[in-house]
């Protein structure tokens, strides 16, 4: 990661920094209007420098991140977190939105195998009788 340059591509970063798994991913998410740099809808090739902030959202999660290092090339993990810094209102929201969704999942309850051919059956009939 000792390569860097004074400005990276939005999906190379976003690659590199481990947001998604390929690069294609993250020009997709970047097209799909899933990354915002600086409060506005960029396309992956928009180019970034450090000290932007880029929110990156994927499915029910928000990254709210500054950039603080730029690379291009993917590395291990550790590296990876280091190139930027996320907001601590971005730490707060995703913490509350994993208890929501904890407390929405907590009542329901996972049946112990699946139904066979009777119970099947059973439910089929159930249905049709509300016809």
């Amino acid at each position: 990661m000792s390569e860097t340059e004074e400005t990276v591509r939005v999906d190379k970063w976003l690659w590199a920094a481990r947001f998604f798994k390929t690069r294609s991913l993250a020009s997709r998410a970047a097209t799909g209007g899933k990354v915002f740099l600086n409060g506005q809808r960029c396309k992956p090739s928009k180019a970034v420098v450090e000290g932007d902030e880029l929110c990156v959202h994927r499915g029910p999660v928000t990254h709210t991140v500054i950039i603080v290092e730029l690379s291009n090339r993917r590395g291990p993990a550790r590296i990876a977190q280091s190139l930027y810094e996320e907001t601590e209102q971005s730490i707060q929201n995703r913490k509350e939105q994993k208890e929501e969704r904890t407390m929405f999942f907590a009542g329901q309850t996972v049946p112990a195998k699946r139904p066979g051919k009777r119970d099947r059956r059973k439910i089929k009939e159930f249905i049709r009788k509300g016809e």
